[in-house]
């Protein structure tokens, strides 16, 4: 049975020469890289029940050394996860932030995932 997280990890695992996590990145990872999560969703659950069409939000965001690299890959992510087969839909436009702590440059964007399991 298919998972979100698997059709997720399917669309973005030919980027960042495939580190791309789900949830947290590993231990000192090399950069760039990729973390997703699920952050939510609509529920479309009625009085008949619950539907087979599922929808996940997911949040994702990539890592980097510097400015131009996290928005170039971001841009690559908007790319994968809007074609074929995942038709997502960003969910407003990224966002940029930088982790003083680590030094790194982060580019963040949602994702509404309309899925069956």
């Amino acid at each position: 049975m298919p998972s979100v997280e698997g059709i997720v990890h399917g669309a973005l695992k030919a980027l960042a020469d495939g580190r791309v996590y789900p949830d947290l990145a590993k231990t000192r990872a090399a950069v760039p890289y990729i973390v997703y999560q699920a952050v939510g969703g609509i529920d479309e659950t009625t009085l008949s029940g619950a539907d087979q069409l599922q929808n996940t939000r997911m949040q994702i965001t990539v890592w980097a050394a510097d400015r131009a690299t996290a928005s170039s890959l971001m841009q690559q992510i908007r790319n994968a996860m809007t074609a074929e087969p995942v038709r997502a839909v960003p969910i407003g436009a990224p966002v940029s932030e930088y982790e003083d702590d680590t030094k790194l440059y982060g580019s963040r964007l949602d994702f509404s995932v309309w899925w069956r399991p």
